[in-house]
């Protein structure tokens, strides 16, 4: 459980508005577009370390296990999971709004 906690606070924290220092973003980048296109670019990246390390492991490189290629998909897929119930939930606010009554 350790681990899922890790991965989802670092995979959600960029939805949340703080760079990688955790220091607030600057006027210029505020706003949920860059925020989440910076959540995508992080899964993106999760997706192609966890694919690179399951093709090491195919072609039997003794410098990568089969336990560390596993853990990179769980990440990557996690990160995935959670980035698009995040993408549902705008969805689903946005949605909401429109159909309000003025």
């Amino acid at each position: 459980m350790q681990i899922s906690t890790q991965i989802m606070s670092s995979t959600i924290s960029p939805v949340r508005g703080n760079n990688a220092s955790g220091s607030a973003r600057s006027v210029g980048e505020s706003g949920v577009a860059p925020s989440f296109t910076h959540a995508l670019a992080s899964v993106s990246d999760l997706q192609s370390q966890a694919q690179n390390l399951q093709k090491e492991v195919q072609m039997q490189n003794p410098d990568v296990s089969m336990e560390e290629a596993m853990v990179a998909m769980q990440k990557a897929q996690i990160g995935f999971q959670a980035t698009l119930h995040v993408r549902n939930r705008m969805v689903q606010a946005y949605s909401d709004i429109m159909n309000m009554q003025v």
